[in-house]
């Protein structure tokens, strides 16, 4: 069975080169996902309650949009990344080294917020001028969304 040309007004070239934004954007978000995920487990300290159920609240929604940003690619006619070897060569996200203490755990997450939302900016162009509403909407959304959540946990870091 031939495959079926994908037709949905957007040349391939400006596809191959959204999706290819598209898979920075998901493997920052999956690393922000696990990085996040690691600190609700193991976070201490007076602020442990209030950052316990923050990271909940931030992994569950970043966890939602890793399927959103994969699922675009595949709209788009192009396999999402999906390993964590693939994840570590696209992500511009480090890793944390062992467990930090509360306050650097806050550092490092502002640090993968903002992160997303830069690689969401960076796609933003690409995608409006070809034309691709549904990527813009997506991007503008997960920006919105990694721009508070940067917001909320540089407040928690204020004296």
């Amino acid at each position: 069975m031939s495959k079926i040309t994908i037709n949905i007004g957007i040349s391939e070239k400006d596809r191959k080169k959204i999706a290819e934004g598209l898979s920075h954007m998901l493997a920052d978000t999956y690393t922000l996902y696990l990085k996040t995920h690691n600190f609700h487990w193991n976070v201490t300290g007076p602020m442990f309650q209030t950052l316990h159920l923050m990271f909940m609240t931030q992994y569950n929604e970043i966890w939602l949009a890793v399927d959103l940003v994969a699922e675009r690619i595949r709209t788009l006619g192009y396999p999402a990344p999906g390993s964590y070897k693939e994840f570590a060569a696209l992500s511009s996200i480090k890793d944390a080294n062992g467990v930090p203490n509360a306050k650097e755990m806050i550092r490092q997450l502002v640090e993968g917020q903002e992160a997303v939302a830069r690689t969401a900016r960076e796609v933003l162009p690409i995608a409006e001028k070809a034309g691709d509403q549904p990527t813009v909407d997506l991007l503008s959304a997960r920006m919105e969304v990694h721009e508070k959540n940067a917001w909320m946990l540089r407040s928690l870091l204020e004296e």
